[in-house]
């Protein structure tokens, strides 16, 4: 039998949104698709449509029999992309990168479209923000031509599917989703009935033809992606784009992943001539020093799957208003004010009075508890005004009772460390595996982790020919405090020690 619709009208109103052309039931005060007030207004009736079986474009088949080859992945020139996209640009596929405005997502994926670009796949790459000139000279800077790599300026939907005919791409970039409007639907560009429009028609473009699309999304105050949620459910990869825009380090992270792993990262490098992949960006990370100063110290993160090496540092100066500053950059402020208050109480570290700062090098944001015992050793370090070794890293979860936890990947991180030359590391008890040449030592308190710091030995005394019974005493008092569990001062835990150079150690 034919399919058949059947399509009854009753005479009763309905109601649209005028800012995104949501169609609802009843009046309402504010609209439940872009929460806006005062908005909804009644137009005519509701169609009731009941649809019956069609024809199919294609019959089933089991899952066995479907040809996997047209979804195998094609390079897309940049390795770092790569890894993040987990081997390439899959043949159909819908790829969302959002991040903040000078971010560096205009550059990165204009060097994308022309290295993608060649004679048996073309490139077309739309901009709805900037002119076909201004492309262009971009396009000069960073060395991004190609006699394969098309460009229009459009902001007509319309247009762009007319483009999409005409040129028959194999990678499609878009930039930005939220400039494109369709002339069929009324609101300006960008709103959630224009994005959903937008989004929807590419993606039937894209699945028609296998052709690989990267839509440049924009992001709200929050961080959010902009346009309606339904956005990111519709495409296959969602990539965020992160990075301070006054450092050279930029991040793609994996939030959606239909082809590949979500916790895989890529690193590039910003610079005046373009965007360029880091294969190893723990150095960004570093100061690069002749001996070590106090208040740094050496942790290693992991990055998705990625361990980098990162420094942290802690600065202590005598407070001057009633109120001492907690200043952080970098780190994670109530992460930072919970490790300072463990190492005063477990520590025996004074800081009621101090104004404290801390800072990573880079650019680099650390938001996992992995770095918590470095920072602790950064406070120290500063507060008694005595510097760690230079060939130290300290990995570990701080907890509020003072005992240092177990974190994922410490196998991963020494190996890291142990590759760019780094000999000690204070870690949480059971690391599993070692690497050889490298000493480690397991701390479960932070108490335990000030005094097993290595590089440092004991001033050295003159002989002394006698022992008074006041100096036996005292000798006493020390080795005892020497085998407390806790220290209640700092100068207990690293008075009397002076550091020595790295060559030294071992």
């Amino acid at each position: 039998m034919a399919a058949r619709t059947k399509t009854t009208a009753k005479p009763r109103p309905s109601y649209r949104c005028t800012e995104c052309g949501a169609q609802l039931l009843k009046w309402v005060g504010r609209c439940s698709e872009c929460n806006a007030w005062g908005t909804v207004e009644e137009y005519g009736a509701v169609p009731i449509r009941t649809t019956a079986a069609g024809p199919v474009s294609a019959p089933a088949k089991p899952i066995g029999q479907v040809d996997g080859q047209v979804a195998t992945a094609r390079s897309t020139g940049v390795p770092e992309l790569d890894r993040v996209l987990g081997g390439g640009l899959v043949p159909g596929a819908v790829v969302l990168l959002a991040g903040e405005p000078g971010v560096g997502k205009s550059t990165l994926l204009l060097d994308v479209a022309a290295k993608a670009a060649s004679d048996r796949h073309r490139t077309l790459y739309v901009t709805g923000e900037e002119s076909a000139g201004q492309v262009r000279l971009r396009a000069d800077r960073i060395n991004a031509l190609s006699d394969h790599l098309y460009l229009a300026a459009e902001q007509d939907l319309g247009a762009v599917l007319g483009h999409i005919d005409a040129v028959n791409p194999s990678l499609l970039i878009l930039d930005s989703v939220q400039t494109i409007a369709s002339a069929e639907l009324d609101g300006a560009p960008g709103g959630p009935a224009q994005v959903r429009e937008v989004a929807g028609a590419l993606i039937r473009a894209s699945k028609e033809r296998g052709m690989a699309t990267l839509l440049v999304g924009h992001v709200t105050k929050d961080g959010q992606i902009a346009g309606p949620r339904l956005l990111e459910h519709l495409v296959d990869v969602v990539l965020s784009f992160e990075g301070d825009r006054h450092a050279r380090l930029r991040l793609i992270r994996g939030v959606k992943n239909r082809y590949g792993a979500t916790d895989e990262v890529g690193c590039f490098e910003l610079h005046d001539e373009g965007i360029v992949g880091l294969a190893d960006p723990s150095g960004l990370f570093l100061t690069r020093r002749d001996k070590p100063v106090p208040g740094t110290c050496l942790t290693v993160t992991l990055e998705g799957k990625r361990p980098l090496v990162a420094e942290v540092q802690a600065l202590m100066v005598d407070s001057q208003i009633p109120s001492p500053r907690r200043t952080t950059s970098g780190l994670e402020s109530p992460r930072i004010a919970m490790i300072l208050a463990v190492v005063e109480r477990h520590g025996g570290v004074k800081l009621g009075k101090q104004d404290i700062y801390t800072a990573t090098v880079g650019g680099v944001k650390l938001t996992e508890p992995s770095a918590d015992l470095a920072i602790a050793l950064a406070v120290a370090s500063s507060s008694t005004d005595t510097p760690l070794p230079s060939n130290l890293v300290a990995i570990g979860e701080v907890g509020l009772a003072g005992e240092v936890r177990r974190v994922t990947g410490v196998q991963r991180r020494l190996a890291e460390a142990h590759r760019l030359g780094f000999t000690h590391a204070l870690v949480p008890p059971d690391p599993g595996k070692v690497p050889r040449g490298m000493q480690v030592v397991e701390v479960s308190d932070i108490g335990e982790a000030l005094r097993a710091i290595p590089g440092r030995r004991p001033r050295s005394k003159p002989r002394q020919e006698a022992v008074t019974p006041a100096q036996q005493g005292a000798q006493a008092l020390a080795q005892a405090r020497a085998q407390a569990p806790v220290a209640a001062h700092p100068e207990e835990l690293m008075a009397g020690w002076e550091p020595v150079d790295s060559d030294e150690l071992g």
